[in-house]
């Protein structure tokens, strides 16, 4: 069958047409359906799998801010427990009230261990802050230079936290006089912790819990 044949094919008349032409156009016919059907089905499944991309993409990302947060978490942790061992450490520096009294004695003796003279030694009323309790002690020493400053520095080597605050040296006859404020602090007891906590909620204008 030639091209001019195909031509002069009356498409109102298909059973006129020679057995080739209409197997052709049989075929044709079935491959548009075969086509058209396949197209039709796969574009419900094609819009599925673009769906399941999608939510493919979607959770990738909630899983990397997920893993972004337990890394964060991971590192909270450690840096609190890194804390709460410093807090450890600082705490055990932290005198009890029954050690208060050894504290100011080695204080004394430090000063004494130097050859200072004590012309004043005396220990302030307590004042609380939070959980720990500060006690100034006010000092007056007389000695030469040397011994005045190797007493400073004993002070800062006590096992025990001990700040000299104000500090004045003036000349006093042979030697030098040093006035001061050194300042120790204790952790409360149990008990004077929850002293505390009533007094807060029985204060004016503490909001009730």
């Amino acid at each position: 069958m030639n091209m001019d044949e195909l031509k002069n094919l009356n498409p109102k008349n298909p059973g006129s047409w020679p057995w080739l032409a209409k197997m052709l156009a049989f075929a044709v016919l079935f491959l548009s359906v075969v086509v058209a059907g396949a197209l039709f089905d796969w574009q419900g499944q094609w819009e599925a799998l673009q769906a399941v991309q999608k939510e493919e993409e979607s959770l990738k990302e909630t899983f990397l801010v997920k893993k972004k947060q337990a890394i964060n978490l991971d590192l909270i942790k450690k840096q609190l427990i890194e804390t709460q061992e410093s807090f450890g450490a600082l705490l055990k520096q932290l005198p009890s009230k029954s050690e208060m009294d050894a504290l100011l004695t080695d204080i004394n003796q430090a000063g004494l261990g130097r050859g200072l003279q004590f012309e004043l030694f005396r220990p302030g009323a307590e004042t609380v802050n939070g959980a720990f309790a500060e006690q100034p002690i006010t000092i007056k020493v007389t000695g030469n230079y040397d011994d005045i400053g190797k007493f400073s520095s004993d002070i800062s080597m006590l096992p025990r936290i001990v700040t000299l605050n104000e500090i004045a040296i003036s000349p006093s006859g042979s030697g030098l006089t040093m006035d001061a404020i050194a300042k120790t602090f204790r952790y409360l007891d149990e008990e004077e912790v929850a002293t505390q906590k009533k007094a807060g909620a029985k204060a004016p204008g503490a909001k009730k819990p």
